[in-house]
């Protein structure tokens, strides 16, 4: 049983449960300083299988607050990894009502939100990262994150256009990899190459350009093998021209006629994919 006992929740203007109040209202969330980048904030995890990723990776929670279901249907993977969390039983209309919003899914957990380290302090361990320039769809941002942790690529430095990948909706479509995965700033671009390169890496920028290199000929030239950053762009207007100009290769991905591009995240998991298969094949 969990350490503390289930902790029943009527009222829907406990204290306890400031963390999730209104967690659609931004202007809420801003004054209660729970989007705080710095330290001191915290980030929301929503759903069964986000929490469990972050379970086992061992990221400190500050509580859970369940229906009574989900909470009779997680107890064991709780015990195991959150017994001495405060947990918070509700009924869906209560959470509904503090939300501000119909919570589905009945799972919910708010983490601790920590700075994140200097980009140096990350590429100094990595071999493989992934570079966002103006990322600022966090679905996308999300499902990069989880297309990242799939196919083995270490890190995920940030432009300062790029949203905060420990927004709620980010980490709920990340499967909980945007809570895991270590991520940092690199400030603008191309402007980061620099700091890339001064830790070994090759810059590979993707693009739907006709010009850029094909992904599989990369990849057989070694362009993809260890210490490479693949740089990515928005949804739409892709990377600057910069960006592109300034990296070591541009990259694409050969794809039928009549058909532009892939989705940023789609693209990455193709581009590393090549990647993932020419480690395993030499």
């Amino acid at each position: 049983m969990h350490d503390a006992g289930p902790i029943l929740i009527r009222d829907v203007e406990d204290p306890r449960l400031a963390d999730y109040r209104h967690l659609n209202d931004a202007a809420a969330r801003v004054a209660a300083g729970r989007d705080d980048t710095t330290g001191g904030g915290c980030a929301i995890v929503e759903g069964a299988v986000a929490l469990e990723v972050v379970l086992r990776a061992g990221i400190p929670l500050r509580s859970l607050l369940l229906t009574r279901t989900r909470a009779e249907s997680m107890a064991p993977l709780l015990e195991r990894h959150a017994a001495d969390v405060p947990l918070f039983v509700a009924d869906r209309d209560v959470l509904a009502e503090v939300v501000g919003f119909d919570l589905h899914r009945g799972v919910l957990a708010s983490a601790e939100r920590r700075p994140p380290p200097p980009a140096d302090e990350v590429l100094g361990s990595c071999s493989r990262v992934v570079v966002t320039e103006g990322l600022n769809d966090h679905e996308n941002l999300g499902a990069l994150f989880r297309n990242a942790a799939a196919l083995r690529i270490d890190a995920v430095l940030l432009d300062d256009r790029t949203a905060d990948p420990l927004y709620r909706r980010c980490i709920r479509v990340s499967s909980g990899w945007a809570a895991v995965l270590p991520h940092a700033r690199l400030g603008a671009l191309p402007g980061g190459y620099d700091r890339l390169r001064s830790h070994g890496f090759r810059v590979v920028a993707l693009t739907p350009s006709p010009d850029a290199l094909a992904a599989d000929r990369a990849a057989a030239a070694g362009w993809l093998d260890d210490r490479v950053a693949f740089v990515v762009g928005a949804e739409g207007p892709g990377l600057a021209p910069a960006s592109i100009a300034g990296a070591d290769a541009a990259v694409r991905i050969p794809m039928a006629p009549g058909v532009d591009s892939l989705n940023v995240a789609t693209s990455l998991a193709v581009v590393a994919a090549f990647a993932a298969a020419r480690r395993q094949w030499r």
